[in-house]
């Protein structure tokens, strides 16, 4: 398999997707901020100095997907029909975990959407939280389904 974002001379360029089929495509993407149980009690009880945690990240996530392009730079701009951000509470991590579900129509796949939404719902969890706990991790960024277009289905394990 080559790297489609390198031309015969070895430099980055954008793919042409002209010549692929629309398809109904859909990405979702994982990832989790680790953290104190007692920074995770501010999440759970509403305390957190910055508001409500949970609600920012998610709309800091469906932006960012909207975005993906302006940050990413050889992405495609995408007519997204759907982003849909799931932020859990999970005092077993301790922390919270994140999974987006990003969808389209188009020539080329919400991947890198997916993976930036839950990035930077991530990020605002963290920036939301600091003031608590300037050691809480970010983990486990990933795709986990893929679906549509020429490479059909891709689901982790």
């Amino acid at each position: 398999m080559s790297l489609t974002h390198f031309d015969d001379k070895g430099r980055a360029h954008m793919v042409d997707v002209g010549d692929k089929a629309v398809t109904d495509r859909v990405a979702v993407a994982e990832g989790r901020v680790v953290m104190l149980p007692e920074t995770l009690a501010h999440v759970l009880e509403g305390t957190a100095k910055k508001g409500d945690v949970l609600g920012v990240a998610r709309i800091a996530g469906i932006m960012a997907a909207k975005r993906t392009s302006d940050l990413i730079p050889l992405c495609h701009p995408l007519p997204i029909t759907k982003v849909a951000m799931e932020l859990i509470p999970d005092p077993d991590l301790p922390g919270v975990r994140i999974e987006a579900t990003v969808k389209t129509s188009g020539q080329t796949g919400v991947e890198m959407e997916a993976l930036t939404a839950v990035s930077v719902a991530a990020l605002t969890v963290y920036d939301m939280l600091k003031a608590v706990e300037k050691s809480m991790r970010i983990e486990g960024v990933r795709v986990i389904l893929k679906d549509g277009g020429k490479s059909g289905r891709y689901e982790a394990e």
